[in-house]
């Protein structure tokens, strides 16, 4: 994937839904690629909270409960007039934008700073929605709208409500994929609108000839123009075997390519690994439910074969799971803290190692660039603050919040920012990344990596070499 195509993920962060590890069709998609990171599914929703959300009126519950939840859960102090106003600006949104109701308006509400009231305002504004514009929009689409008015009033890029379409594919990424697709990473040119895919190597776009930064114009004759990016994926997506075709604008080139490309079955591993001279290189694509237990292999396979050192290339890796941060960084940490947690109230949790480190991988490099993010910034800053691996490459992205996510009842989600998160040595990393042991500057453009063009993994070799000959 181009260095362009990793910017325009980067600016997808106001819009994207899930993490870092990011959401698959047979594709990693730009719903969320450096940012979106460490999403903890432990802090949830209580069976109790749930089963309140079906009581009663089901849409305006599934409000109260997201109201309730973003001022008690927020890692900052949330000003319910924000809210109370953001719900409001949501729900004009879609009925003036989306609907087509040009004339619609809703009464303005002031907050009292009593959350039970409040709550109450919220449902207030809600139903009123619903009594005058019923005919215009579904209650679910105006309680949608209004939970996504009041998520995007924290002005929070990793504080979203996730679509039940969304959810699905979030859970499809945590477990590696195994769906319909063709197999390409896609994201969305924010000011274009465009669709921008990457090929992943060897599934079924990639052995058709489709190449990083083609733009797809097409899919089965509809056009993309001005459509969103999970119709899209819903374009693309389908049952194994079935053809799809797709007419893309070749990068850099003044023609178009048509192609028709069997769909398969798509499972995404996250780790590539191989031996290479003398040194065990293991790429790490994201952080999920599969991760750690692919690393294993990996660093066992490294010592099977006597490795003299080894490489992580978290470059381009933009998080995942909290719970894969901390057990892919045990295999190198023997003991003592990961990382820790800090919520609003100022309440620290450590997350400590497990115990199951792996002797003998060692000496370590870890690869990072500007898109590495998040989870991979715990176990970079970690073993770094350890000291048991070098960083090489360039400065991370600076992602050091961690979001949770709150089932709702119509199967989405609200992912919220719970916490902000601090190395071993304490540093909170948000908004200013983690600096390498050693600086090599190089185009972050994933079709370099691993190959001979490739001058930040050359450095690492070159300090593995200087490390094992003088041991």
């Amino acid at each position: 994937m181009t260095s362009r195509i990793r910017a325009l993920i980067a600016a997808l962060v106001v819009v994207v839904v899930a993490f870092g590890g990011a959401l698959y069709l047979g594709y990693r998609s730009g719903l969320s690629v450096a940012q979106i990171g460490s999403v903890r599914t432990t802090d949830v929703a209580s069976i109790s909270d749930l089963r309140s959300l079906f009581a009663g009126n089901g849409e305006q519950q599934a409000l109260d409960f997201a109201f309730r939840s973003v001022v008690e859960k927020f890692y900052k102090p949330v000003d319910a007039q924000r809210l109370l106003d953001g719900e409001r600006t949501g729900l004009l949104s879609t009925l003036r934008h989306d609907k087509h109701v040009t004339t619609a308006a809703l009464p303005t509400t002031k907050a009292s700073g009593d959350l039970s009231t409040d709550r109450a305002l919220a449902d207030r504004q809600l139903a009123y929605a619903e009594t005058h514009y019923g005919n215009a929009a579904s209650e679910a689409e105006l309680t949608q709208a209004a939970i996504r008015g009041m998520t995007d009033a924290l002005r929070d890029p990793y504080t979203v409500y996730l679509t039940p379409h969304e959810m699905q594919g979030l859970n499809e990424s945590l477990a590696g994929g195994n769906f319909g697709g063709i197999g390409v990473y896609i994201v969305q040119d924010p000011r274009r609108g465009t669709i921008l895919v990457d090929p992943i190597e060897t599934l079924p776009a990639a052995r058709a000839g489709m190449k990083p930064g083609d733009e797809v114009l097409r899919v089965d004759g509809n056009s993309t123009k001005g459509v969103k990016l999970d119709t899209v994926e819903r374009m693309i997506r389908g049952s194994a075997g079935t053809i799809v075709t797709i007419v893309v604008h070749p990068y850099k080139k003044d023609t178009m390519r048509t192609y028709r490309i069997a769909r398969e079955i798509i499972h995404v591993p996250t780790v590539k690994a191989k031996q290479e001279d003398g040194f065990s290189y293991v790429r790490l694509l994201d952080f999920g439910q599969t991760s750690a237990d692919e690393m294993r292999r990996a660093l066992a396979d490294g010592r099977a074969h006597h490795a003299r050192g080894y490489i992580l290339d978290l470059r381009d890796n933009g998080g995942g799971l909290l719970e894969a941060a901390v057990r892919i960084s045990s295999y190198f940490v023997p003991s003592g803290t990961i990382v820790s947690t800090i919520n609003r109230q100022g309440h620290r949790e450590d997350q400590t190692a497990l115990g199951t480190s792996m002797p003998g991988v060692a000496p370590l490099v870890i690869l990072v660039n500007k898109y590495t993010a998040s989870a991979s910034e715990i176990t970079a800053g970690a073993l770094q603050d350890y000291g048991l691996a070098k960083l090489v490459g360039t400065k991370t992205f600076g992602k050091g919040v961690v979001q949770s996510i709150y089932p709702l009842p119509d199967n989405g989600a609200l992912k919220i920012t719970t916490a902000r998160y601090i190395t071993p040595l304490g540093r909170d990393i948000q908004h200013k990344g983690i600096n390498p042991d050693i600086v090599v500057t190089q185009n972050p453009d994933p079709s370099l990596f691993d190959t001979r063009n490739d001058r930040q993994l050359a450095a690492a070799k070159a300090y593995l070499r200087k490390q094992t000959t003088t041991r």
